[in-house]
């Protein structure tokens, strides 16, 4: 009786303590405008939480982590949670999908949750709370074109403006809708750095914050349309409410602005006095044809330059190809662009590099290159022509008239020569046996039949070198947390422009390398234990001490206000600890 007793206690007690990870949130219907609060709960310490992506909604707090442990009769209970608010940017059936953790060694998951969005709800609000401005009228987008009837491949310029009211405060932006701009060649113009200056709007003062700058070059005729850009806006509109100072207080509101599409109407290049090598050219250029030398000798080359510099669409036309004497080798040329786009248009030079061979000794004349351009100041074409250059070859063989001809165009023609004209054949020839020697008993048919059994010795040592690693429990768990201290410090350093995400990732990266170093679980990761661990293997004090503040800086600093200067410091402060430890543990 005592046995099935013992038996049955142990079942109840495996079932009491059986792991478990589950997604609980505030309600499963809310409002476009309400606030949803999910949390991810453990009742076991778990590692390398990875939260779902939150499709359909933005995070407006968190991740906030609480833990607690506690003692009742004997028995002990332990939670973990993880608590994020989130704010629903779209209407309908949305589904937050799974999250992960490793509890164990072992990866569990939550199930996926499904949430209906309505429309936005009316939430009652004390008189005092309500905004004195409306952040409707508070704020403005504006796209700025700097001309709406333009010729196909003249540069024009939209600017998009952010023009907010003197009463508001903006938090934080995001771009919903990014303008595509079809049929139009397009370059943005980097802004470092996003500076408020006075503007007006509609005759009446405000803030402005230019956005983006983009140079586009229309590429055909027609009404072409620039499709909107749309932006999310956090703002801080202030209330009836003060605080014990007598400082206003602010709400925090949501609005979400549009510049509106915007056509313009392309002019076609005219047809009446277009030269017929016009290559698409339009701007203001200048023409050159430079070779590199003029005298050569036996055997050497020279370059030919073809380059049109200028403002202008430089990226947007072909150069004309120079026309040589056959009796000038000319390879392919090496195309070189050295242009800049600044707000007025492209501009800087283009340029084709030939390299020619000449063949025989003589003298061989590149023809005159003709370049032509619409010039949009004139609105009229223009061509630019290349004096005629003259080669000189001093020495090497000569083309007699048997070899060189010069037909009515003044172009030499190369004559083959009777008995030359099979110079090129191959003349050596490669004869193989027309009867070979059966596969069947031959070297290569013994070291396949033979090879299976030599790789029969090898897969065992294999397999038993695979069993032998997989049965290190110990030392598998330490290259998994080292694998994970590597993994988190690069996700680390791709997040440093992202705060929160930057310090998640630092400090599971300094967790998992303690993990590795000292082989111990999170659950006994504490500031003395760690210290005593350190320092008895061989850690200097000094790096112990910088160690624990920064893990336990990194929790702080996911909630107050840093620089980016203070997270690269912390980043550089992190590896430099890193490599410090693994030099000085034994």
């Amino acid at each position: 009786m005592k046995k099935f007793l013992i038996l049955f206690l142990i079942s109840f007690h495996g079932l009491w303590a059986q792991v478990q990870f589950e997604a609980k949130v505030s309600k499963n219907t809310l409002g476009l405008n309400e606030r949803l609060r999910i949390d991810f709960t453990m009742n076991a310490d778990g590692d390398n939480f990875s939260p779902p992506s939150f499709e359909g909604f933005r995070i407006v707090a968190g991740p906030s982590q609480q833990v607690s442990q506690s003692w009742v009769n004997g028995r002990s209970s332990f939670n973990k949670s993880y608590s994020y608010f989130l704010l629903p940017t779209q209407k309908g059936a949305l589904t937050i999908k799974q999250a992960a953790v490793e509890i164990n060694g072992q990866v569990y998951k939550t199930n996926p949750i499904k949430i209906n969005v309505t429309a936005a709800v009316q939430q009652p609000r004390d008189p005092n709370d309500e905004p004195q401005v409306s952040a409707d009228d508070a704020i403005h987008l504006v796209a700025e074109i700097s001309k709406g009837n333009p010729y196909v491949n003249e540069p024009i310029t939209v600017v998009y403006k952010l023009y907010f009211s003197y009463n508001i405060g903006i938090t934080n932006w995001r771009e919903l809708n990014k303008p595509k701009y079809n049929d139009f060649w397009s370059q943005n113009i980097d802004i470092k750095q996003l500076v408020a200056e006075e503007g007006k709007y509609n005759g009446e003062k405000y803030r402005c914050v230019v956005l983006r700058k983009t140079v586009l070059y229309p590429q055909k005729s027609g009404k072409l349309e620039i499709e909107p850009l749309s932006l999310d806006i956090d703002v801080q509109v202030p209330t009836n409410r003060r605080d014990f100072f007598g400082r206003v207080q602010v709400v925090d509101d949501n609005k979400r602005v549009s510049a509106g599409s915007k056509t313009i109407t392309v002019k076609p290049l005219p047809e009446a006095g277009k030269p017929i090598d016009f290559s698409g050219a339009v701007g203001k250029f200048n023409f050159s044809v430079t070779p590199s030398k003029t005298n050569l000798k036996n055997g050497e080359s020279l370059d030919l330059k073809v380059l049109a510099s200028g403002t202008g669409n430089l990226k947007l036309f072909t150069l004309p190809k120079p026309v040589v004497p056959n009796s000038l080798e000319m390879y392919d040329p090496v195309h070189n662009e050295q242009v800049q786009t600044p707000l007025s248009g492209m501009n800087g030079h283009t340029s084709d590099s030939y390299t020619i061979i000449p063949q025989f000794k003589g003298k061989y004349p590149i023809k005159p290159m003709s370049f032509t351009y619409f010039d949009l100041s004139t609105a009229k074409y223009k061509t630019i022509t290349s004096p005629e250059i003259m080669i000189t070859v001093m020495d090497g063989p000569t083309a007699s008239n048997d070899v060189v001809a010069e037909n009515n165009t003044g172009t030499t023609k190369m004559k083959v020569m009777a008995g030359e004209q099979f110079r090129y054949i191959k003349l050596k020839t490669s004869l193989e046996k027309m009867h070979q020697k059966d596969f069947l008993g031959s070297t290569l048919f013994y070291v396949l039949l033979f090879l299976p059994l030599g790789i029969i010795p090898i897969i065992v040592l294999l397999k038993k070198k695979k069993e032998a690693i997989d049965g290190d429990v110990v030392g598998n768990k330490i290259k998994l947390s080292n694998k994970l201290a590597k993994k988190y410090l690069s996700e680390a350093k791709n997040q440093i422009n992202n705060k929160e995400p930057f310090y998640i990732a630092l400090e599971k990266a300094m967790h998992n390398f303690l993990k590795a170093k000292l082989n111990i679980e999170t659950s006994e990761m504490s500031k003395d234990k760690i210290q005593e661990i350190l320092l008895s293997r061989k850690a200097q004090s000094e790096t112990v001490q910088a160690f624990i503040n920064l893990t336990e800086n990194c929790e702080l600093a996911r909630y107050a206000p840093a620089s980016s200067v203070a997270i690269q410091q912390d980043f550089d402060k992190a590896v430099a600890i890193i490599s410090d430890l693994e030099k000085q543990i034994s």
